[in-house]
């Protein structure tokens, strides 16, 4: 996989990761759904993996927060791939956010939400995004790495 990445040190290919409320708690909460595996660990794998790929990474709890990171990444970024999590199914603004920049959003989850709670079953968010990856556990944010470049 690597000889495929080789170019993009040539092109400064650049990802914005985007983690919303509780992401920053995973390994830790609700194992049997989330896995063992912290984010920070994963991340540090996905750099190592795509090293020829500049990453960005901000996770935050508050929805205006995340707001402002896409709308800052618009212009840093050739694409973001957001874990929106709750904000998923609830956030107009984080819709309008996405609607609003020019480089492609990718919508991450973690888990299959299609296979959780029927509130988990709408995204507010997936209309306005490039594509949507659940239920692949943490290989969901790699999947979406992939999407991007080949986008």
């Amino acid at each position: 996989m690597k000889k495929y990445f080789t170019n993009l040190a040539e092109h400064n290919f650049k990802i914005a990761i985007i983690n919303g409320p509780n992401i920053n708690r995973v390994g830790t909460r609700e194992k049997n759904i989330y896995g063992v595996k912290s984010f920070d660990e994963f991340y540090k794998e996905l750099i190592q993996k795509y090293n020829t790929i500049s990453f960005n990474h901000f996770q935050s709890n508050i929805e205006g927060e995340l707001v402002t990171k896409i709308q800052e990444f618009d212009v840093t970024c050739n694409g973001i791939i957001l874990n929106a999590a709750a904000y998923t199914h609830t956030s107009v603004a984080i819709r309008d956010a996405i609607s609003s920049v020019s480089i492609p959003v990718i919508e991450v989850h973690i888990s299959n939400i299609f296979a959780r709670e029927e509130f988990r079953h709408t995204s507010l968010i997936a209309p306005v995004c490039k594509g949507s990856i659940s239920g692949f556990g943490l290989n969901s944010y790699d999947l979406a790495v992939q999407a991007l470049y080949n986008y």
